[in-house]
């Protein structure tokens, strides 16, 4: 298994597309075959600052997940033109 944790922040005033790209691409991704886990989540006292918690079968299913034409749309098309910030991060389970 891999995990991806990714914060961003949003540019001000784009919060409201921000949260709808979020809810779409959430629902398209948790039907992936190697998707095990989704959620994105918003901070509660900066309300700029989204964060994604991913965990994907392996390498392969989260590659497959950033060819998908929906990550196109809304990632790379969509939340990447709003962000000042990102920050992603992978991780893999230490199994203990």
């Amino acid at each position: 298994m891999i995990c991806l944790a990714v914060t961003y922040l949003m540019r001000p005033g784009s919060e409201d597309e921000v949260v709808e790209r979020l809810r779409l691409l959430t629902e398209l991704t948790r039907l992936e075959p190697g998707c095990r886990f989704y959620q994105t989540h918003r901070s509660i006292t900066e309300p700029r600052k989204f964060f994604l918690y991913e965990q994907y079968e392996n390498q392969a299913a989260l590659d497959s997940h950033r060819s998908q034409p929906y990550f196109v749309e809304h990632v790379i098309n969509g939340l990447m033109k709003f962000a000042e910030t990102r920050s992603p991060e992978l991780y893999e389970p230490l199994g203990v």
